[in-house]
């Protein structure tokens, strides 16, 4: 009899701690607040690499494939769908909370192995428990939302830092990003910066607006040749509309203090040298992403930036018309398109000064500069 108690004593005391085993990787706190540091995570340095390009398909999954994204305030997403949809994890890691905490409902927080925390909001039932190992793609909760909307509230974190979601994923066509991030603690936060070579673009501020410090760090005064260029002496085969189909979203201006304008097609579409020049940069460029500047021999600078790949070199000679990139949402952009700049002489002018982008042509006048001004003289 004794051995049969101690028998079962010792069988209870067995399950009692793999329970224990399966939680005792989270404190108290981490399974009860959504925002905490994970530990750990900067011990031996400030700063590591997220290797996200080295995922393979199964690694990754969109967490509601059927759903639509809207982005939201404070980085989050909110993915709109229908009743009874299946909320996916986007990646392999292990649950760290799974509870009703206030404002956001049923909430499950999954820590992943490569640094980030993602969170799945406003569930109308949860489907795993603190301490599940989870696969990506596996089903952790039912979708459900407030005020007869239907959406799950997600974010990511590192850290217990909002992450902007756009420097991770296509909104739209809810794809990954396949590329190197490096994640630096600043203080009580994070930054987290996509690495391109030696330089890297900050995705921490607000997306498709680019900062008049890094409108001004370009365009140099060319003092060679004249002060006067005429559009209606280049002939068609010497220019070329810089987004063949093109269309204007975003004019120059305006509140936000647009530095150039914004045109799109499909998405994806190959841009093309306003003029013949050389490339004076192919990198990425701070708020503009993976951006190209030509200095071209009439006197113009441009600028294309966005882009999902860049096809030339610093130093390469392009001709009118020749593909130099394709077009992305590098950088603060929230769509594929390119953001197009124009300088003359050094001086930044409203690309509408030089283009008409509704006939898809140049303008019928004369740019002309003095006193560090450009003006557009009409022939008379």
């Amino acid at each position: 009899m004794n051995i049969f108690r101690t028998l079962s004593v010792f069988f209870l005391s067995c399950i009692f701690c793999l329970s224990l085993s399966a939680n005792s990787t989270f404190t108290a706190a981490e399974t009860q607040q959504i925002s905490i540091p994970t530990p750990g995570l900067f011990d031996k340095s400030n700063s590591f690499i997220l290797q996200l390009d080295r995922l393979e398909p199964a690694d990754y999954s969109f967490p509601l494939p059927v759903g639509k994204a809207v982005a939201a305030n404070n980085h989050e997403l909110h993915i709109n769908t229908t009743a009874g949809d299946a909320v996916k994890a986007m990646f392999a890691g292990k649950v760290r909370i799974s509870r009703n905490i206030g404002s956001f409902g049923n909430v499950v927080v999954i820590r992943h192995n490569n640094g980030l925390e993602t969170v799945y909001c406003k569930n109308a039932q949860n489907l795993v428990k603190v301490g599940d190992e989870v696969k990506a793609g596996q089903t952790i909760a039912i979708v459900g939302g407030e005020q007869g909307k239907v959406f799950c509230r997600f974010f990511m974190m590192i850290n217990g830092s909002r992450i902007n979601p756009s420097i991770i994923l296509d909104i739209n066509n809810q794809r990954l990003f396949r590329q190197a991030l490096l994640c630096e603690k600043r203080g009580q936060g994070v930054v987290v910066n996509v690495k391109e070579g030696q330089e890297t673009m900050n995705s921490s501020t607000d997306p498709d607006c680019i900062d008049e410090q890094d409108a001004k760090a370009w365009g140099t005064v060319d003092k060679k040749g004249g002060n006067r260029l005429d559009l209606t002496a280049i002939p068609t085969n010497e220019w070329a509309f810089p987004l063949p189909n093109g269309k204007m979203i975003s004019d120059f201006g305006g509140k936000r203090r647009h530095g150039g304008v914004d045109l799109k097609w499909k998405g994806f579409d190959k841009i093309v040298a306003a003029f013949a020049g050389t490339v004076t940069r192919s990198s990425v460029f701070s708020g503009y992403g993976l951006c190209i500047i030509i200095k071209h021999d009439n006197g113009l600078e441009t600028l294309y930036s966005h882009q999902s790949k860049n096809l030339v070199k610093v130093g390469q000679r392009v001709k009118a018309g020749e593909q130099i990139g394709i077009t992305g949402r590098t950088g603060r952009a929230t769509t594929e398109h390119l953001h197009f700049e124009v300088r003359y002489k050094g001086v930044k002018l409203n690309p509408s000064m030089l283009l008409n982008y509704k006939t898809r042509s140049l303008q019928p006048h004369t740019l002309v500069y003095s006193n560090g001004r450009v003006r557009a003289e009409k022939k008379k």
